[in-house]
């Protein structure tokens, strides 16, 4: 009866399609593995089902598999589905950060009565969560922990302090709990990427079909705090905080993913990808990580204030009417490739950072009467695509194409700590204070801005980086050798 048992488990496995999470191929067998019991695919072209920790159940004299390898073998039927299940996944995940992230200026200024540099501290708490993210995902999601499990709990907690963000009216109380739930949700943006390449079977082509779900989630996410006119309201966050609890139960279902140094030593350095700090002695190199830095400083004004801007000058429905950015996100990032492919990295690179200057020139001057001056907002949101794709996806495919495959890894992560962490920090403190150095009083105690002002601030900023990386950046090498011998 067993024997009739694992030839029919013999069948059905001979039909399940795709990669397993965790599997080692050689000319001999397949290992199907996870959890306490493991399946060997024998060049004899039977099962054997092996015992590792657990003995096997014996039910009605069938000998059968562990829970755990019955939901691997559960997990590989549903592989055909895996697109779409991470597509979701990625759809919810930024459906919640826009959720809150974009209106919360709004609300922190106009409700709350928090001052320009209360507001820009509040959004360095993203920030502080990129420069923390690193070491949470070495020392638990590589050591320790399933990726999927750590995404889940992170949103569930996440969850809970989205809510009580809601409730809390002073910054001395505000700014804390935000610090600790951008701690949390700021890890799962690079675990749930990691998750998606590790389980997809051509994540070259497959990851940009679920990776685009993520501006859609962005929309809609505009488009549902418009619809509740939440942009000045705590309803923001209460919003977020039902998404991140469905997110953080549905994550429980993604497909199995195990730490990859189990028992490994990781150092801080090993954490923040000081490895690649190598690839400095390339005087290139150098400038670009500079100018990127400097650029991240006025990029920053725009996601601190924009809303605010809109709504002081009347317009309705901000957060809907920015998502035109997200739109135009996805247009530039399909046309990329060919513009690499006519510029080069330099020349992509300054459309980038001159994209920057002219958004900043037209919020500058948009604030006239008319048509006009809502037809250069509008060209300023919509110039998002070449301003993010431009600069930021091209400077991630220029470190990807620098380093070797040793330190590829490192390097991206240590541009991201520079990048997201420290120029983010940086920029959203900056941008706060500009903000209130620019305030004019109005009657009965309302407050607007000299907009014009504060945007000229990073059009200089923004135009001083341009000139330095023009004149300073060489492409030199394509690339550096794979074989490890070259930083």
């Amino acid at each position: 009866m067993a024997s009739r048992h694992l030839a029919s488990v013999s069948r059905w496995l001979r039909k399940v399609p795709g990669k397993l999470s965790s599997r080692s191929c050689t000319a001999e067998n397949y290992d199907f593995r996870l959890g306490s019991t493991s399946l060997v695919w024998t060049s004899s072209g039977g099962p054997a089902i092996t015992r590792r920790c657990s003995p096997f159940r014996v039910v009605m004299g069938i000998r059968i598999a562990s829970l755990d390898t019955l939901l691997l073998w559960t997990r590989q039927l549903m592989h055909p589905r895996l697109v779409p299940r991470l597509s979701v996944f990625m759809f919810v995940q930024y459906l919640i950060w826009g959720s809150w992230y974009v209106a919360m200026s709004s609300y922190l200024l106009g409700t709350l009565n928090f001052t320009g540099a209360q507001t820009g501290l509040a959004y360095s708490a993203f920030a502080i969560g990129a420069m923390i993210s690193p070491f949470l995902t070495g020392l638990l999601a590589d050591r320790w922990f399933a990726t999927e499990k750590m995404i889940a709990v992170f949103n569930l907690l996440g969850a809970a302090l989205l809510f009580l963000l809601s409730k809390l009216t002073t910054f001395g109380a505000f700014f804390p709990v935000l610090i600790a739930y951008c701690v949390l949700y700021v890890p799962t943006l690079s675990l749930g990427n990691s998750l998606a390449f590790h389980h997809l079977e051509n994540p070259d082509k497959e990851f940009p079909r679920v990776k685009i779900w993520s501006a859609f989630g962005w929309i809609v996410a505009g488009l549902i705090i418009s619809r509740l006119n939440a942009e000045r309201s705590p309803l923001q966050f209460v919003v977020a905080a039902i998404i991140s609890l469905a997110l953080g139960l549905y994550s429980f279902t993604l497909p199995h993913t195990p730490p990859k140094n189990v028992g490994q030593k990781v150092s801080a350095g090993q954490m923040l990808g000081l490895e690649a700090l190598a690839l400095f002695r390339r005087p290139s190199f150098a400038i670009f990580v500079l100018c990127t830095f400097l650029i991240c400083i006025p990029l920053y004004f725009y996601f601190v204030m924009m809303i605010t801007y809109l709504g002081q000058l009347g317009w309705t429905n901000p957060a809907a009417k920015m998502t035109l950015a997200q739109v135009s996100d996805m247009v530039f990032l399909a046309l990329l490739p060919w513009f690499l492919r006519k510029l080069g990295y330099k020349k992509t690179l300054l459309l980038g950072m001159l994209a920057w200057l002219t958004r900043y020139v037209l919020m500058a001057y948009g604030n006239i009467p008319g048509a006009l001056g809502t037809a250069m907002l509008y060209g300023a949101i919509i110039l998002h695509g070449i301003c993010y794709d431009f600069l930021f996806i091209t400077g991630q495919m220029y470190v990807d194409d620098q380093a070797n495959e040793r330190i590829r890894g490192a390097a991206q992560g240590l541009i991201a700590f520079v990048l997201w962490g420290v120029g983010a920090f940086v920029g959203t403190n900056l941008a706060g204070r500009v903000m209130d150095a620019h305030k004019l009083p109005l009657a009965l105690g309302a407050i607007t801005h000299d907009w014009r002002g504060i945007w000229v601030i990073p059009a200089a900023l923004a135009a001083g980086v341009i000139v330095l990386f023009a004149a300073a950046f060489r492409e030199g090498r394509k690339a550096i050798s794979r074989n490890g011998s070259d930083y």
